[in-house]
């Protein structure tokens, strides 16, 4: 049993049952035992590989967005270029490099920000940008970020951020909950209070016993506060997670760990805990804050962007064995059977401010 575990146990014992969003904060944050906070979960060595640590060319491209962005909004300067829940700084890495040959009086002139809660990961992007000449500041929350227009890129943000569950019950629905069994282990059950009705996806009242819904509440709070900042100071943004697009009803929390899934109970704190991102609920909250929303799959996202040409510049003077690993990269960014279909893109923009590949709002 990990010490995490233990201690939700004693918890549990000692104050009930748990809901499911407190289980994910616990299991990723907590200041002693959390995941986040504990250990280095990215690249072969850790729990999971992320997009940038696939290939560069994932952070050129979307430099190369976040350029057209700034373009098409007036070359706002003073201008603050930043990355919410930057991992080891890979991402930023790319894009400094990619925005320095794009426009090196941009890169001089722009504030570079990195938003990151945990002190370990910070020494960690500290080490990757060591070598960048771009000035970069660090902040816990987008609230202390210099009071400029802001262009900010978040990629596998809002999978971590915890979740509420709810499962049918009889006629109604419960709030899933983590209690113990006999054995005192961990397990779920429905929790004793209903749930109110306007929390609900439209069609829940037809699914049936023991159905799951997600609802997310930290996530919204999360995008309202990215978009209120774009609709008062201007910018934009770009999100690229897992998920859907439409809302639906079902069970996607899961647990990783060593490149392969277990059950989210087994090992708190040491698998890392994440569920499907509903991106239609994000951009109904960003265009409640008269912002324009844009959202496609990751694959279409890439190759609209040039994946295949940057590929192509990238193996014209390499041997064959370069050349496969830059097309199998290629196919795990964009292939339907991998991240291309699985991942969302989301795309922030001022109303009628059109940057490609997403065409103007209707």
């Amino acid at each position: 049993m990990t010490r995490l575990k233990t201690r939700i146990v004693e918890l549990i014992g000692a104050a009930g049952p748990i809901p499911v969003n407190q289980y994910m904060a616990l299991c990723l944050f907590d200041p002693q035992d959390g995941y986040y906070t504990t250990r280095e979960p990215f690249g072969a060595a850790g729990d999971f590989v992320t997009a940038p640590e696939i290939s560069q060319m994932f952070g050129e491209l979307v430099a190369v967005w976040l350029y057209e962005a700034w373009l098409a909004t007036g070359r706002p300067m003073p201008v603050t270029i930043a990355e919410i829940g930057p991992g080891r700084g890979t991402l930023m890495k790319d894009m400094l490099r990619t925005l320095s040959r794009l426009d090196p009086a941009l890169t001089a002139g722009a504030s570079f920000a990195m938003v990151e809660t945990s002190p370990r990961l910070i020494d960690v992007q500290k080490q990757t940008l060591a070598a960048t000449p771009a000035t970069i500041g660090w902040h816990e929350s987008t609230g202390t970020l210099p009071q400029t227009p802001l262009f900010i890129v978040g990629n596998e943000l809002f999978d971590a951020v915890p979740i509420r569950q709810f499962v049918r019950a009889g006629t109604g629905w419960r709030e899933r909950m983590i209690g113990l069994d006999g054995a005192d282990e961990l397990h779920f059950f429905a929790g004793a209070g209903s749930v109110d009705p306007t929390l609900l996806p439209n069609d829940a009242e037809n699914a049936p016993q023991g159905a799951i819904v997600e609802v997310a509440p930290a996530r919204a709070a999360l995008m309202a506060t990215i978009a209120e900042r774009l609709a008062e100071l201007g910018g934009a943004g770009l999100f690229l997670d897992y998920g859907y697009l439409r809302p639906g009803i079902g069970d996607t929390l899961q647990a990783l760990r060593k490149h392969d899934h277990e059950d989210v109970l087994a090992n708190p704190g040491e698998a890392d805990l994440t569920a499907h991102v509903d991106f239609a609920a994000l951009a109904a909250i960003v265009r409640a804050h008269g912002l324009d929303a844009h959202l496609s799959t990751q694959g279409e996202f890439l190759v609209e962007m040039g994946l295949l040409e940057r590929a192509g510049q990238l193996g014209a003077n390499a041997d064959e064995a370069a050349r496969e690993k830059i097309a199998g990269e290629v196919e795990r960014l964009a292939g339907p059977q991998a991240m291309g279909d699985l991942f969302k893109v989301l795309a922030v923009l001022p109303a009628e401010i059109a940057v490609p590949p997403f065409a103007p709002a209707d």
